[in-house]
């Protein structure tokens, strides 16, 4: 651990001069300097106060920094099916959604392909049609969505998604909790 950049980067944002963390500390700027730049360490009660002055803990500061959570992901992240039988492609847009509160996919059906029928379970489910049209088919309704449109629906009873025959279609659709 560099700790003279550790403390440089917490004097940054917290918007401090050096000359000011070296007041605040009851420390020369040149040390705060020196300290920044690996040319000098604190004792541990320096240390210390200047942690204090940053407004931080030996154990925050020392804290081993945990990798980064992944926001934003690409095509070489997503994981692919394709389903020959019903035409379907499925892409997990997100790695490893299953494991978080809901699941977001993005599904290709072929001209005419359709899902599964999924039976009723808890939750909710959400899609919106990227290209083409699509039927959600639940219970004995069926309701008609095209490009441009979304769909809600909580799952209480049987339901799957059909393609138009002519055009096929592209929509995302998320469901929470996952169950893709």
């Amino acid at each position: 651990m560099d700790i003279g950049q550790k403390i440089r980067e917490l004097r940054i944002q917290k918007q401090l001069t050096q000359e000011e963390l070296a007041d605040r500390s009851e420390l020369t700027k040149g040390f705060i300097s020196q300290l920044e730049n690996d040319k000098t360490s604190p004792s541990i009660a320096t240390l210390e106060d200047i942690l204090q002055c940053l407004g931080t803990t030996f154990q925050e500061f020392f804290a081993e920094d945990e990798e980064e959570e992944q926001i934003v992901f690409g095509e070489q992240d997503y994981f692919e099916k394709v389903d020959e039988e019903l035409g379907n492609r499925i892409e997990w847009i997100i790695p490893n959604a299953q494991k978080n509160l809901m699941e977001p996919i993005r599904l290709t059906l072929q001209p005419g392909g359709s899902t599964y029928p999924d039976i009723p379970h808890e939750g909710e489910e959400f899609g919106y049609v990227l290209s083409g049209s699509i039927e959600i088919v639940a219970g004995n309704r069926v309701i008609r969505a095209k490009k441009g449109e979304s769909f809600y629906l909580q799952p209480a009873q049987t339901h799957y998604i059909r393609a138009n025959k002519r055009t096929g279609a592209t929509i995302i659709w998320v469901s929470s909790p996952p169950s893709f």
